[in-house]
């Protein structure tokens, strides 16, 4: 069944989109909105990745050549492998939070208040609300529920991507 999906890479790249679109939704319209849990600046840029991971694969899902499907796919990969480096480094601040716990600046004031190179690396030592645990959910907290997809992301758009066409009898729409 999976290489019948993967043969057909647009509803692949189509329904990665979906989910980052419902993971959005769920982690803005739920998580932030009802349980009223706030952002840290780890988790905003996981929020950037995801979008535009979701972006990049319904651009790939509506491209009708593989050419589009690549150059859209290897931009995925590379944010979603990004997106799965900040969850993974988020959920180690997690198990080893830092002995002095602060509250640091919000993400967008560490951007407006610095120059980007020194933004980065403060975005990414975190701060006390980075390693805070609010919510889980089979055990795994927001961070390891974000690796866990964006790994998952990653791994189906390069299956999907280094699958060749079947060649031979019959019409292949994608």
């Amino acid at each position: 069944m999976l290489g019948t999906l993967l043969d057909r890479p647009r509803r692949v790249f189509g329904a990665i989109a979906l989910i980052c679109a419902a993971m959005l939704a769920f982690g803005i319209l739920y998580l932030q909105n009802v349980v009223g849990l706030d952002p840290c600046p780890m988790c905003i840029v996981q929020r950037y990745c995801l979008i535009l991971l979701g972006v990049f694969s319904a651009l790939a899902a509506l491209s009708r050549g593989r050419g589009g499907q690549r150059l859209w796919g290897l931009l995925g990969v590379g944010i979603g492998a990004f997106g799965a480096f900040t969850a993974a480094r988020q959920s180690w601040l997690q198990w080893y939070p830092p002995e002095m716990a602060t509250c640091g600046r919000d993400l967008f004031g560490m951007i407006e208040s610095f120059p980007l190179q020194r933004a980065i690396p403060m975005i990414f030592k975190g701060s006390g609300d980075c390693s805070a645990v609010d919510w889980t959910f089979l055990g795994g907290t927001i961070a390891n529920w974000s690796f866990v997809w964006f790994a998952i992301f990653v791994v189906v758009i390069l299956a999907a991507l280094l699958r060749r066409p079947r060649t031979g009898g019959g019409v292949h729409l994608a």
